[in-house]
C-alpha cells in the first residue's frame, strides 16, 4: 500500500533536525506515514501554554507530487489530528494496521467464496450453483398435504368446476368518483378592461 520510496539518509536527517524541539521553533515535525505524508505540531504564539494561542495545533502536509483528490490520511493519523489520542502513530504500528487491512480483505473474499457456493433461493431450479439441496418430504411433516393429494379433485369426477373469483382481481366500481378519469382543460382568455 505503500506507494512511496524508502526514506534517504539525508532525508531521515532532515527530518530528525525538524523533530528537535528547541525554544525558539514554532514548528515541530511529529512523524510521516507510509503514503510520504509529514505531520507537524506547531504554536501560533510562545508562552503559557493555557492562553488559547500557544495551544498546539496539528496539521499534515502532503507531497508536492501529490495532487490534493490523491490524498489519504490513515485513521490513526486522523486520530492524532483530531487529538483523540496523545502520541503519534509510529511506522510499525502504521505497517501492522496495513498488513491486518490486507488479511481481512483475504478472509473476506474467502468468506464471499463460502457464501457464493451454498444455493439460494432465488436461483432457477435445474441452474442451482451451489450443492444441490435435498427436496422436503412434505407428506410426512405436514398430513394435510398429503390428504389433498391423495383426494380426488372436482375434474376427475366429472364436475364442472367454477372459476373462483381472484382476490386481487381490480373489484368492480360502486361508487360514480370510481371511474372518473382527468379530461383536457383549456382555460378562457382572461377579460381586460
Amino acid at each position: 500500500m505503500s506507494n512511496t520510496k524508502p526514506v534517504g539518509t539525508v532525508r531521515k536527517a532532515w527530518y530528525q533536525w525538524k523533530a528537535l524541539r528547541f525554544p525558539w521553533r514554532k514548528r515541530f515535525l511529529v512523524g510521516l506515514d507510509l503514503q510520504g505524508n509529514t505531520y507537524w505540531e506547531f504554536r501560533l504564539a510562545r508562552g503559557d501554554p493555557s492562553l488559547p494561542d500557544s495551544r498546539f495545533r496539528r496539521i499534515v502536509s502532503y507531497p508536492r507530487s501529490t495532487h490534493y483528490s490523491e490524498v489519504k490520511v490513515p485513521p490513526q493519523w486522523h486520530q492524532w489530528l483530531r487529538y483523540q489520542r496523545e502520541r503519534a502513530p509510529t511506522l510499525d504500528e502504521q505497517a501492522s494496521d496495513v498488513a491486518r487491512q490486507e488479511r481481512v480483505k483475504v478472509l473476506a473474499a474467502e468468506a464471499d467464496a463460502r457464501w457464493e457456493a451454498k444455493p439460494s433461493l432465488l436461483d432457477v431450479p435445474g441452474r442451482e450453483k451451489g450443492q444441490p439441496v435435498p427436496t422436503l418430504d412434505t407428506g410426512r411433516t405436514q398430513p394435510q398435504e398429503r390428504v389433498a393429494r391423495e383426494s380426488p379433485t372436482p375434474n376427475e369426477l366429472g364436475d364442472v368446476t367454477r372459476q373462483k373469483d381472484d382476490p386481487w382481481k381490480r373489484p368492480q366500481a360502486s361508487a360514480p368518483g370510481e371511474t372518473w378519469q382527468p379530461e383536457a382543460w383549456t382555460p378562457t382568455p382572461a377579460r381586460k378592461g
